[in-house]
């Protein structure tokens, strides 16, 4: 079975990501994309600390310290966007931790659903890249609102057999109309609006005017036509764009990793106009009934074989400065990485925190342009 038929087993769930994680290892290849090992049988879901993440982050290999400590792995609880998490937050879900990202702290610290996070815990604290997290609004009392736990990119994943490039790499290969009908986006507007806003040449410190919704808002209509598929499941953007369905989709840099490891010709983008770059990390909620537990997870995470398996597993960067020293400079590269974040971080366009209300404007916006509005 090749990756075409792997990819496309997982999708219709006759192929555990496991086990198409296993076969690509089997070539010297890892993702991302692995559910959690069954649990054993030792100690009641209740006695463990629960992850609310994004789906595709609930596996093992960033657990070891934990499941030293604990004898299995934590519980997980996930979803498919940061709104569709928050939303379900404010109507009284309670997990301890959960994985937003940096542009969303403010909003979320100032609802009142989380304790800011006292790092003095956190054995492993020392090795971090704590500079990932550095930014005036992070900080509280006593600690961070948000740990930092992953960065990268959201830029253009195509393939470089069937995509015609014209020029440099650029947004606006996903507004060609060459290709109509075989051009993916991602279903959340927390990624798709902003790297609108970069196609639209709205700066993001305008990000909010009502000029910039209109302009973006324009944008996207104009592409809509062209879109084959919306949506948050980043398997079957993966199974399309191997199967030569779509050439070219919106994407994280897992994509571009995993497919082009596995044989695929795929390219993640750096587009003239810049990528978004962005942070994500742990936060705790106020009421989380498993504390204790909870730090024993953010302590693993941050652990140096935990941010060696997220890079090499999805091309992400990581949170251990010291995991840094297990990959050569080229071996980074092909990461789409470097030593130094801060250099793509500001190399791309970084998020700016937005007041609830954009947020909402923004989420119906979206949510009506997709409808066809």
């Amino acid at each position: 079975m090749d990756v075409l038929d792997q990819l496309g087993a997982v999708r219709e769930g006759k192929m555990s990501r496991r086990a198409f994680n296993s076969s690509l290892f089997a070539a010297g290849v890892s993702t991302v994309m692995m559910p959690v090992l069954p649990r054993k049988a030792m100690a009641a879901p209740e006695d463990h600390a629960t992850w609310f993440t994004w789906g595709g982050f609930d596996i093992p290999d960033y657990f070891d310290e934990y499941v030293a400590m604990h004898g299995e792995l934590p519980n997980f609880a996930t979803y498919g966007s940061t709104e569709e998490a928050f939303n379900k937050l404010r109507s009284g879900f309670v997990a301890d931790l959960v994985l937003p990202c940096l542009s969303d702290v403010p909003r979320w610290s100032s609802s009142g659903l989380f304790q800011p996070i006292d790092t003095s815990r956190l054995s492993n604290w020392s090795d971090q890249i704590t500079e990932l997290g550095d930014v005036e609004y992070n900080k509280a009392d006593g600690g961070l609102w948000m740990v930092p736990w992953e960065w990268g990119q959201t830029s253009i994943a195509y393939r470089t057999d069937l995509f015609d490039l014209e020029g440099e790499e650029s947004w606006d290969m996903l507004w060609d109309e060459r290709y109509a009908g075989r051009l993916g986006m991602l279903g959340g507007g927390g990624d798709v609006w902003w790297c609108a806003a970069i196609k639209a040449g709205v700066p993001f410190e305008e990000i909010h005017t009502d000029e910039a919704f209109e302009k973006i808002s324009a944008v996207l209509r104009a592409q809509r036509p062209l879109i084959r598929t919306y949506t948050d499941d980043t398997t079957s953007l993966d199974t399309a764009l191997a199967a030569g369905e779509l050439i070219a989709t919106l994407a994280w840099n897992s994509t571009a990793v995993n497919l082009s490891a596995a044989g695929v010709p795929v390219r993640f983008a750096q587009p003239k106009e810049g990528a978004l770059t962005w942070v994500c990390g742990l936060m705790l909620h106020a009421q989380a009934p498993k504390i204790d537990s909870a730090y024993d997870v953010i302590n693993s995470m941050l652990s140096e074989a935990a941010t060696v398996a997220l890079m090499r597993g999805s091309g992400y960067g990581g949170p251990n400065r010291k995991a840094l020293d297990q990959f050569s400079d080229e071996e980074l590269a092909a990461l789409g990485l470097t030593r130094n974040p801060q250099e793509l971080l500001q190399a791309g366009h970084f998020g700016i925190p937005q007041t609830a209300e954009w947020d909402q404007r923004m989420t119906s916006t979206w949510e009506q342009i997709k409808l066809g509005f």
